[in-house]
This record gives structure tokens, sequence and C-alpha cells, in this order.
């Protein structure tokens, strides 16, 4: 056979149609409802932002590997879709108090820094989406302003205060009158694009699970071990546990960042660890800082993959523990 028929890669080597591209673009399929209903709930304004983080991860992509040296056509052809998910991720994790260009700047941020400086799709270390969002949120708090309310009120209740979100309040001990339905649907919620309503991420994390791309179960083991352990930290207060898995971040997080393949331990066993893990320091600190916690923990529990992964390992397939004899024969 002709060496230019070969095609050599690196391991895994996995025989089936399905590719990254493929299982990207089920993501971005995935977030579309939690877009379109953080555009209906927030206008114009969070249209341009999603946008502009989705153009900026993209650009932000294809430039580097332009000076990299790389054809036009060749980044075109092995184009993945991971930042179209990135980029997506980024605008729906602010508010459209933000101002537009921090969405450009936390995408850039993303995928040069966190994603191609370590070699691309596969290579980063720490999920770059997250990384992005806590870039923005550490670089332009002092220009943002009150957090805005959707344009569909609340059903049946009075709206929240625009001065915090409602897991600010909540942190606080402050219970909201806003029913479990209304944070269901984020109406009457104000927040970030793609946190407020949940059910649209929910329906996601179906569509994902449904496909196969996510492991539904890891999500729900990180929403309810975080919910379980605010209500213990509240002196089991069970009033607080819907409220606490359907303020803030947590589900958007749960499903569409946590689960990272390249950031998640590589057995089910730590993947266990990993997610229980993760709820409890979502929800400490949470406790501790009255402040939305879950891209800080999910960015920290991250660095800790590589020691799950050292220690928790699967055995070989045919593997047959060795019985010691006495004498040590």
């Amino acid at each position: 056979m002709a060496n230019n028929l070969l095609v050599f890669s690196a391991s895994p080597h996995v025989k089936a149609k399905r590719t990254t591209k493929h299982i990207m673009i089920d993501v971005c399929i995935a977030l579309l409802p939690a877009c379109i209903m953080g555009v209906i709930y927030f206008g114009l304004n969070a249209f341009l932002i999603l946008a502009l983080s989705l153009l900026s991860a993209v650009i932000s992509e294809f430039i580097y590997l332009l000076i990299c040296g790389k054809k036009f056509k060749a980044i075109i052809k092995e184009f993945d879709f991971t930042s179209c998910v990135t980029g997506l991720l980024v605008g729906m994790s602010i508010g459209t108090n933000y101002p537009l260009y921090a969405p450009v700047f936390g995408s850039a941020f993303a995928i040069i820094v966190v994603k191609m400086l370590f070699g691309g799709t596969g290579k980063n270390l720490v999920n770059p989406a997250v990384t992005g969002r806590i870039f923005i949120f550490m670089s332009f708090q002092t220009v943002v302003g009150a957090w805005l309310l959707p344009s569909i009120s609340a059903i049946g209740e009075p709206a929240v205060n625009t001065s915090a979100t409602l897991l600010e309040s909540l942190l606080k001990g402050e219970i909201s009158n806003l029913s479990n339905l209304n944070l269901l649907l984020g109406t009457g919620v104000a927040g970030c694009i793609g946190e407020t309503c949940k059910l649209a991420l929910i329906i996601g994390g179906i569509y994902l699970a449904i496909r196969g791309v996510i492991n539904i179960g890891y999500p729900i083991i990180y929403i309810a071990v975080t919910g379980l352990f605010t209500v213990a930290l509240n002196g089991f207060e069970f009033t607080y546990f819907l409220p606490s898995i359907l303020s803030g971040g947590l589900i958007l997080g749960a499903i569409f960042m946590a689960t990272d393949y390249t950031t998640t331990p590589n057995t089910t066993v730590g993947n266990i660890i990993y997610f229980v893990a993760l709820g409890l320091v979502t929800a400490g600190l949470r406790q501790a800082t009255g402040m939305e916690t879950v891209s800080f923990a999910i960015l920290l529990m991250n660095l800790f993959v590589p020691l799950i992964d050292k220690f928790v390992i699967n055995r070989p397939f045919g593997f047959i523990k060795t019985k010691k004899t006495k004498g040590g024969v």
C-alpha cells in the first residue's frame, strides 16, 4: 500500500463515524433553547452579546492558526466547532448589564490563552468557557451596572430587585417571593442571559443525553450534592434546596461546562468523586462568599483531575490480583 494512503494519528483509535465536530454541533444545538429564551427575555442586547462572543471566539481561533502558518482552506476543513461552543457559553454566562466589549475580550482570552496556547482542542488544562467567564468577571466588574430584569414578568409575583441576583439574596438568608415555577422558567429573575431559563437548559441536557454526548447522571450528582449541602449549611432548612439549584449558573455549569471531556476524569469512579466534590465545593464557596461560585469551583476541580486520574485507574482487561502466600512467595 502506498504511504500516501496511510493515516497516522495518536491514540486512542476509535472506529466510528462520530467526530469531535459532530459532538460539538450537538452541543451547539443543545444550547440553542437557552440562547433563544435569553434573547426573548433580555432583547436585542442579549443577541448582540451572544453574537459578539461567538464571532470573537471563532475569529480568534482563525487568526491564531493563520499566524502559526496554517492555510485558510485547511483551517476551514478542520474546523471542529469547539470555538462556537466556547463563544456561546461565554456569552450566555454574563448578563446584559455588561458592556458589549466584555464578551469579545472574554472569548478571545478563552480561545487564545486557555485553548490554543496549550495546543488546541483536547489539550487545554481547564475549561476555556469557565476561564473566559472568570476573566470577564475579574476584568470588567467595576463597569457593570445593575442586573436587568427580563421583559417577561414573574408569574403571579413581583419581580426581584435588580441590585443583586436572586442567588445573592438567597445566600444572605432572604428567601425570594418568586415561586419555584418562576425560577424554573426564569420569569421575573434578573441574571445572566443563558442561565435564567432553567427549563431550556434541562431540555438541552436531555438532548445531549439522548445523543450520547453526556452521561446525565453526572450533572444530576453535581446539582443534588450542591442543593443538599446548601441545606445542611443552612441548618437543614429544606426550603433552600430548590431555590439553591434553580438559582445562579449551577444548571448551566453542571450540564455544559463540568461535563467537558478534556477536563473530567477518565474513569466512572473518578467522575463520581469529581462531581461530588464539585457539589461540595460549589455550595461551600457560595455560602462563604455570598456570591455565585460555580465557575470558580469548576476551575478549581479541573486542576485536581490529573490527581484523580493518577489514583483512580481502571484495572487492565484480564487483570487477576495475585494472592500473597506465606513467606512472601
